[in-house]
This record gives C-alpha cells, sequence and structure tokens, in this order.
C-alpha cells in the first residue's frame, strides 16, 4: 500500500534516526572488532550502484520506501531492485541468462540450468573472497557445502533451517482419545484410524482426518513419503554404500513400507481420496477449519492454531520430532531458499566484485538484521527488555517481509540479541528444529554432478512419482510398481546412479 508522501519522508527520517541510534548503542555488532566485519559507510564516500533481481514475496514495496532507504543509507549503494512473480521467475531467470542483460545481484535456485551456467563461468566464484568477510565468514560451512558445484561456491545461500520437519498434532484430541504421537508405521495406521473414525470432534459426522496430503505429497524435501520413510531408518532421496554404489529412496525397504501404509490408508479411505489433484492451500483450510488431527510440517505451528482457534476455540496444538524406532530421524534439507549470485557480465572487476561482496556482508551486521527481520524500531515493533513485541502486522507483512525473504539472515541465530516476544507453543516449535539439525540425514547426491539428471532429471522423477500415486490408490501392483522402476531404469535411471558414483568417488579422492 502506498503511503502519502509526508508519511514516507517521515518514516525515512525515522528508520535513519533508528539505525544511528542503534549503531551507537551498547550492542554492538559482534563481529565489528573482528578482521572482515563491516563498518557503516562513511558519508563522503561514493555510493555503489547496484541492482538486484529478487523473487515477488506479496505486494511488490514502493520504490524508495522506508526499509529500502534505510538499507541503501547504511550500506552506502544506490539500490535498484527488481521484483519477479514467484511463479514465473525460473523461466524469467533463463531469459535473462540467455540474453545476457542481467543485474549485479540475482536470486537463482540450485537447479540444472543454473548449475550449468555456474559450470559456464557466467558467475563469479565467491569461495575465495569469503574469508574476507567477518559475517559472511561466520556462518557454518554446512550451508554453502551444499550449494556447491563441482566443489566451488558460486553464490551466498538465502539461510534456511536445514531440520524442519515436525510433527504438529491437535493435543486435545489425543489427550481425549488416550493417543499418542506415532513412531513405528503401525502406529501411523492406528493413530490415523482412531482420529478418521472416532469422532474427534464429538459432531456425531465423520468429517476428520488424521492426515491430509495434497498433490505435491511426495515431491521434494517435503515429501511426506520421504520424511516417513527416513523416520523409519530410510535413506534421504539416495543411499550410497562404501563402494559408492547409490540406490535410489524408491528402490529400498523402508520406503516401499511406507507406501504400502499410505495405500492402505486411502483403500480405507482414512486419507483424502482427491489428495493426487488437492493444492496445498485447499488443505491449509482444512487444518484450520478444525477437522484433521495431525500433519508433518515445516511450518510453525503457532500460525495453524492462531487460523484454528477462530474456528475452534477450545482447540489445543502440540509438536514433536519425527521419531521412528530407532529414535528422532528426518531428512536433512538443503539449508537454503536459493542463493544470491553474482553474473560476471555486470560485475566485471574484482573491485566491482567487492563492493558486492561488502553489501551482502552487511547485511548481516545487527543493525541491518534487526532492519530487515522486524523493520523499523517504533513504527513495526517496539523493544520490551530481552525481547521485541510487533507493533503492526500487517505493515509487517506488507512492507518488512519482502526484504526478509529475499535477502540473507539467518534471524535470531545470528547477530540479533533481542528475539521475537513468542508463544510457548512458537518457541517449542523453533527449539525441536533447531535440536533437529542433530539428527538430519543428508542426501549424498544433492551436489553431485549428473549429464543425465540435467537433460532428464525432471522427466525421471515424473515416471516414478507417478508410479507411487497409481500404486497408492490401488491402480497398481506390486508387480506393476517393480515394472515401473525398471523403465524408469532403462530410461536413464542406471546412467543416474553410474554418474553419481563416479562423481561420488572423485569427490572423495
Amino acid at each position: 500500500m502506498r503511503k502519502k508522501m509526508a508519511l514516507l519522508m517521515g518514516s525515512v527520517l525515522l528508520a535513519t534516526a533508528v539505525l544511528s541510534a542503534c549503531s551507537s548503542s551498547n550492542n554492538q555488532n559482534a563481529a565489528t572488532n573482528s578482521p572482515g566485519a563491516s563498518q557503516a559507510p562513511q558519508e563522503e564516500a561514493k555510493p555503489f550502484d547496484l541492482s538486484i533481481v529478487v523473487n515477488q514475496v506479496g505486494e511488490i514495496p514502493p520504490k524508495g520506501n522506508p526499509i529500502e532507504q534505510a538499507i541503501a543509507k547504511y550500506t552506502n549503494t544506490n539500490l535498484e531492485f527488481q521484483w519477479i512473480p514467484t511463479a514465473a521467475y525460473d523461466e524469467k531467470i533463463n531469459v535473462m541468462v540467455a540474453s545476457g542483460e542481467l543485474p549485479k545481484l540475482m536470486k537463482v535456485g540450485y537447479i540444472p540450468t543454473s548449475i550449468s551456467a555456474m559450470k559456464e563461468g557466467l558467475f563469479w566464484e565467491l569461495g575465495p573472497y569469503l574469508k574476507e568477510y567477518g559475517n559472511l565468514s561466520a556462518q557454518p560451512q554446512s550451508y554453502f557445502d551444499n550449494i556447491q558445484v563441482e566443489g566451488k561456491i558460486y553464490g551466498i545461500p538465502l539461510f534456511r533451517d536445514m531440520g524442519r520437519a515436525v510433527v504438529q498434532y491437535r493435543k486435545d484430541w489425543f489427550d481425549a482419545a488416550g493417543l499418542t504421537v506415532p513412531k513405528t508405521l503401525d502406529d501411523w495406521y492406528n493413530v490415523l484410524k482412531a482420529v478418521a473414525e472416532g469422532d474427534p470432534d464429538k459432531n456425531g459426522e465423520r468429517d476428520t482426518y488424521g492426515l491430509l496430503l495434497d498433490k505435491n505429497y511426495n515431491q521434494n524435501a517435503a515429501s511426506t513419503l520421504t520424511r516417513l520413510s527416513v523416520a523409519q531408518g530410510g535413506p534421504n532421496k539416495w543411499a550410497v554404500d562404501d563402494q559408492g554404489n547409490f540406490t535410489p529412496e524408491f528402490m529400498t525397504e523402508e520406503f516401499f513400507a511406507t507406501m504400502n501404509l499410505f495405500r492402505r490408508l486411502y483403500n480405507e479411505k482414512l486419507i483424502n481420496q482427491d489428495f493426487s489433484v488437492v493444492d496445498s492451500a485447499t488443505n491449509d483450510k482444512a487444518y484450520e477449519s478444525g477437522h484433521v488431527g495431525l500433519r508433518i510440517s515445516g511450518g510453525n505451528a503457532q500460525t495453524m492454531l492462531t487460523n484454528l482457534i477462530k474456528v475452534v476455540p477450545t482447540a489445543a496444538l502440540d509438536v514433536a520430532p519425527m521419531e521412528g524406532p530407532a529414535g528422532i530421524r528426518l531428512p536433512g534439507e538443503s539449508g537454503n531458499a536459493g542463493m544470491l549470485v553474482v553474473p560476471k557480465s555486470s560485475v566485471k572487476t574484482e573491485e566491482e566484485l567487492r563492493q558486492v561482496l561488502t553489501f551482502l556482508n552487511k547485511l548481516l551486521d545487527k543493525e541491518m538484521v534487526y532492519l530487515i527481520n522486524k523493520g523499523i524500531e517504533g513504527k513495526h515493533y517496539k523493544v520490551e527488555g530481552d525481547f521485541t513485541v510487533p507493533l503492526d502486522k500487517d505493515a509487517d507483512f506488507k512492507e518488512v517481509k519482502p526484504y526478509r525473504d529475499t535477502l540473507i539472515q539467518r534471524g535470531d541465530n545470528y547477530n540479533m540479541d533481542k528475539p521475537m516476544q513468542e508463544s510457548d507453543l512458537f518457541l517449542k516449535n523453533k527449539k525441536l528444529v533447531r535440536e533437529n539439525e542433530n539428527y538430519v540425514v543428508k542426501n549424498p547426491a544433492l551436489v553431485l554432478d549428473s549429464a543425465i539428471y540435467t537433460e532428464r532429471g525432471k522427466e525421471l522423477e515424473q515416471m516414478i512419482t507417478d508410479a507411487e500415486t497409481k500404486f497408492i490408490m490401488g491402480k497398481m501392483d506390486e508387480a506393476g510398481w517393480q515394472a515401473e522402476i525398471d523403465k524408469w531404469k532403462k530410461a536413464g535411471g542406471d546412467q543416474l546412479m553410474e554418474q553419481y558414483k563416479a562423481a561420488y568417488l572423485k569427490d572423495q579422492q
């Protein structure tokens, strides 16, 4: 929403005052006195022209808004943001790369087209420079390892927790029925059956489910099949043995047993029958209207509860880790929501590259961490003791979130000593996610190179995801499932496994 000019200018002045006060406070950036740490720019220095392309989050912020001006002032840059709708982002980026008309800084995903561009030398290799920048080099190496291309780092990750999956469940329903959070696959069946058939909402109708699936139930890092099979002892997407032989998860016993569970649930109408076509937004409404007892989610349970109690005021939620027969075990995610890369066609010298890296390094200074995460003190949040309290959640969503979701930050994991004051449920969920990093199972093929995957990876994945859906829906028996695996192998799967093996053994040398 566009602000009147008077409000805009007043907010800019407020932002400037906030940053000045923050700079002079006793709570200085822990990295300020360390080598490579950034300092606020000198007034006489000429601002650096910096064009940035990122995906659109919500409404496009007005050019020259208070948040953007505060970032520009602190980092001594002339910022030029280009916001591209998320749905069309990758396609638009591919066109920009092909045309060579690129900004100085842009967000890309860790996808075959971006990886190919890195191999072809379109982007600067950043790894050798990181040690010069205190904030960037202070981040865990594992986040950078997960975006490597042939052992090199070409981007700065948009940091994201690696162990986000937790079980969120209706505590009021579980307590009333004497249920506990499931661990084994038999437990999952019994709990989901009890919720679906036990009338937990006491309305005399069979209108509840233990769990809902959507059409992306078996896709990417949030795959329900992967999360459950890993908890049962299975691999995260791929297994690799001591000789470097790779086996896809869907060829393992744990994964097949998990598929069999959902086949049984579907046959007995204990999960939604439209799962192959329904989207996640539709399922969210079902959860928030009080018709579902449990979900495996990477989001925070407090958000769901806030919406749920508007419909069911007596509802209670709790969270638990992904625990199987052998303890807590969950698939590790990539640790990023994409990465920021520096095109060589628009940043032609090392001097310019260092200016871009200086900008990124400053985004992790305490002043910028607070601004990007929370907004402007007095407008978007206030400080109360050891915490901050939001003042205007609508303004935060429209004015702060676009930058929080597209610029680098690690929330209160880095350079933030006053976290947001949150509910006990929110904090418990967050604590579980942090502890999850001790139990994540890595995907051994995450950064391995494969020509067949670049050429046909999506096609091969689609073959298997379609087969999984048919198996669960009872349209295919076990022999049919095995036949689909054989087709996958002949269509390029065998080559994919061999190429992963070769790349893995090369990395081990």
